[in-house]
């Protein structure tokens, strides 16, 4: 045994500890670096194209330790917030094409809020 495990561990940092890293070498210290990076960056694409600020939920994803709890929270909020409010527009519309298609409103009406709604 090497490191903080060892019972006759001597205070001083070897290079078997890999620098106060006893689990971890510096291998994997790097993969995991790599790996929270690679999913910011998805996360930072994928909250830009949702209007949010990508830079925001990068950062906080490349946390260490505090990463996981906000990339759940983030996808708990990409959820709720992208889809309904594309949905509820998408629904919008399409009322208003029923609406104009069956008589109710002019092709003026339809057009002015149409456009409205397309804002």
């Amino acid at each position: 045994m090497n490191g903080f495990m060892d019972p006759f561990w001597d205070g001083h940092h070897h290079m078997e500890t890999w620098f106060g890293f006893p689990f971890f070498g510096w291998g994997m210290m790097l993969l995991w670096w790599a790996l929270l990076l690679a999913i910011g960056w998805l996360v930072y694409r994928d909250a830009e194209q949702r209007g949010m600020n990508g830079l925001l939920w990068f950062i906080l994803i490349i946390l260490p330790f505090v990463g996981i709890v906000f990339l759940i929270l983030y996808v708990l909020v990409r959820e709720t917030s992208g889809r309904s409010q594309v949905s509820e527009k998408d629904r919008a519309l399409e009322i208003l094409r029923e609406r104009y298609a069956t008589g109710e409103i002019s092709e003026e009406e339809y057009r002015r809020r149409k456009e409205e709604l397309e804002r």
